[in-house]
């Protein structure tokens, strides 16, 4: 039995994942039993299980150096119309060319007909080199037995399957290009795959794809491994009317996962890009996904139209992501974790969506547009660079309990705002950037929010029961660096660190540079409004509460750093708009936790 190494990067990733807290994962399953440790517990636990994933799968697959044969000893099969000639292991009858020896065959030519695998023990290699197969009746090529098989697309050919207009419910074999067992698809030729009566390419264990230009479309699924799907470098371009990459084998711990290493993967599908029952993992490369239509549709509940949706984890470590989605573009069943791709998503729901935690470490996320920016029941943000547009709330710290749907908003004088108590939900930033331009809150917790580093600049909506921060419960603020244009909850007493919010009379355009200047004229925030602003909320370890400051509009401002804080800024003819004093909730709206609306 060939044992599939796994990755470093994959490796390294998940691993790192696990360590974020202690927990523990269901050893007889796939899925994690989430850690009270804190809020990354959830992330922390399906990071276990995703390594128990990767770790554990020893399928039979192709180690590097498999697809190396002796040129001495291939079976030439030549394609010819309706009939075809062989070579040892090969038999044909009529249109029905079938293999049965392990070898390497090299298939050139035309078929209007199929090509039959059945081979029990050892590894057959399919070189395709200019080879056209086309089936009216059932798959164009139909692995029915195998230990292992390698199609091998020849250098500088073309080669095209294509299938079937329909199966029987019952038919086993049911794509253009089926295998029963491992498939591997490498060299540096080009393969077209058209899936006429379901599936464009399928194995019912694991498929790996190493290299080559392949391009699939297919009525159902596109590109289907059931115990997991890996492209490991090439060009892969799919069209479907189903999902286009998926890996759907949820019953088995070792299985059901997709990955993606490097080369150029683009799926445009009607159902979701990419689907698997257990993790997801996007280490290098480019990938690009339209679900649904895009995001400018409409979510329905059947068919799911999601752009990366797994079960257990979705991992984004490396690579370039691009995702255009009618329901959430990034989703999962149980935890994100976003560590170093740079993403950019839009969304007709979500842009990133887990059920229990979504971690962010490094690399760039973008939300473009979407209802929700960021949701889960725990975010934590320890770092990268994120910017979130949303209709919505632009990060929102939620579930799907009665906890969830608060009342009340900024100002409410207590928790709960409109009397709802805080649920079990937590926002954590430690540092990094932030980012949110939302038509809702910016930042929206329905239970706390602790902020003890980063740079956040904050755009909410000024309506009475949204704002640029509203919680259910407690705002500790303990550090980092925070700008926001509209009122916020008044951050609990035992924080660390001094705050200022204050109504700014008269109100100031978009494009108007703002300073926060103390007792001695000492400008210590300047930032340079994006929106029209009515209230200016301010934390920094440059305020101390008890202090008063002066808001001046006008002047100018040094050299941006992010979302509209600037690194320096001079008065010159600025003019005063506001007089505030840090700590004290006052004009600016600051009172008692809001409710929110939750989702």
């Amino acid at each position: 039995m060939k044992i599939r190494t796994v990755p470093a990067a994959i490796m390294s990733l998940v691993l790192g994942a696990a360590a974020l807290a202690g927990c523990t994962a269901d050893s007889d399953s796939s899925k994690s039993t989430t850690a009270t440790t804190g809020p990354a517990a959830a992330s922390a636990a399906a990071g276990q299980a995703a390594a128990k994933v990767l770790a554990a799968n020893k399928a039979d697959h192709a180690e590097d150096g498999d697809a190396a044969y002796d040129a001495a000893t291939v079976v030439e099969v030549k394609l010819a119309g309706s009939s075809a000639t062989g070579g040892d292991g090969v038999t044909v009858d009529g249109s029905t060319v079938t293999i049965k020896a392990a070898g390497t065959y090299r298939l050139s030519g035309t078929l209007n007909g199929q090509v039959v695998v059945n081979v029990p023990d050892g590894t057959v290699r399919l070189v395709l080199d200019g080879a056209t197969i086309a089936s009216t009746t059932t798959a164009a090529i139909g692995i029915a037995e195998a230990e292992e098989v390698i199609v091998i697309l020849a250098d500088g050919s073309t080669s095209t399957l294509s299938d079937t207009g329909s199966y029987a419910d019952d038919a086993e074999i049911n794509a253009a290009l089926y295998s029963a067992g491992d498939l591997t698809i490498t060299g540096n030729g080009a393969l077209t795959v058209h899936g006429k009566g379901n599936d464009a390419i399928a194995s019912q264990d694991g498929l790996v794809i190493q290299s080559g230009t392949v391009t699939v479309d297919a009525v159902d699924d596109g590109i289907r491994g059931k115990d997991y799907l890996v492209v490991e470098n090439g060009t892969v371009a799919v069209t479907s009317g189903g999902d286009g990459l998926k890996a759907d084998n949820a019953e088995d711990a070792d299985s059901g996962y997709i990955s993606v290493a490097a080369g150029t993967v683009t799926v445009t599908a009607k159902g979701d890009g990419a689907d698997a029952a257990t993790d997801l993992v996007v280490t290098g490369g480019k990938l690009t996904v339209a679900a649904g239509g895009g995001s400018k549709v409409q979510p329905a509940d059947d068919p799911s139209t999601k752009g990366l949706k797994s079960a257990v984890i979705t991992v984004l470590e490396g690579g370039t992501i691009s995702v255009d989605a009618s329901d959430d573009a990034i989703h999962s069943d149980d935890a994100i974790h976003l560590n170093g791709a740079a993403v950019t998503v839009a969304s007709g729901d979500d842009g990133v969506h887990a059920e229990k935690s979504l971690l962010i470490d490094a690399g760039k996320v973008q939300v473009t547009s979407a209802v929700e920016g960021l949701e889960s029941a725990d975010i934590v943000v320890n770092g990268g660079e994120t910017d979130v547009t949303a209709s919505d709330d632009g990060v929102n710290a939620a579930g799907d309990t009665a906890q969830a749907e608060g009342g009340g908003g900024p100002g409410g004088g207590g928790p709960g705002g409109g009397g709802e108590a805080a649920g079990d939900f937590q926002l954590v930033v430690t540092g990094g950037t932030l980012v949110v331009k939302a038509d809702s809150d910016g930042l929206d917790s329905n239970g706390t929010a602790t902020i003890s580093g980063g740079t956040i600049v904050l755009y909410g909506a000024t309506s009475r029961g949204n704002g640029a921060l509203d919680l259910n419960g407690s705002l500790t603020i303990n550090g980092g660096t925070i700008a926001a244009v509209g009122s916020a909850v008044t951050p609990s007493e035992d924080s660390d660190q001094g705050w200022l919010s204050v109504a700014l009379d008269p109100s100031v355009a978009a494009g108007t540079t703002l300073h926060v200047v103390d007792a001695d004229d000492k400008v210590v925030t300047t930032f340079v409004t994006a929106e029209a602003a009515q209230v200016l909320t301010v934390s920094s370890a440059d305020l101390s509460n008890g202090k008063e400051y002066k808001i001046y509009a006008g002047g100018t401002a040094g050299k941006p750093t992010v979302g509209g804080l600037a690194a320096s800024g001079s008065l010159g003819s600025a003019t005063q708009v506001a007089t505030g004093t840090a700590g004290e909730a006052g004009a600016g709206g600051m009172g008692g936790p809001g409710g929110g609306r939750g989702r």
